[in-house]
C-alpha cells in the first residue's frame, strides 16, 4: 500500500561516470594507431644503425599487434585489446632489450 503516488517518480540513481563502450574503442583505435606508427618509425631508425632480420621480425610483430588490437577494438573487445597490446609490446620492448645486439 505504500506504493508512489501517480506522477511523483524518484528520480534515477547517479550513473557511472566513465567512458561509453564507443569512446572506449575510438581511444583503443587511436592509441593502437598512435603506437603503430611510432613502432614503423623505431623500426626505421633500427634498420638505420643495423640491419638484421632480428630487428624486422621484433618490430614487425609489433605492429601486427597493434593491427590486431585496432580490429580488436573495431569489434567491441576492447578489455581484451589493451590487455594484448600492453602485454605485446612490453614484450617487443623486452625482446628489443634482451635480444637485439
Amino acid at each position: 500500500m505504500d506504493a508512489p503516488a501517480p506522477g511523483s517518480e524518484q528520480p534515477l540513481p547517479e550513473s557511472r561516470v566513465g567512458l561509453t563502450p564507443r569512446q572506449a574503442r575510438r581511444i583503443r583505435i587511436i592509441l593502437a594507431s598512435v603506437l603503430m606508427v611510432a613502432m614503423a618509425l623505431v623500426l626505421i631508425v633500427r634498420l638505420a644503425s643495423r640491419t638484421s632480420v632480428l630487428v624486422v621480425g621484433v618490430y614487425g610483430a609489433a605492429l601486427i599487434l597493434c593491427g590486431i588490437v585496432i580490429e580488436l577494438s573495431r569489434n567491441g573487445r576492447t578489455r581484451l585489446g589493451t590487455w594484448l597490446l600492453g602485454a605485446g609490446l612490453a614484450a617487443a620492448l623486452a625482446a628489443d632489450w634482451l635480444l637485439l645486439p
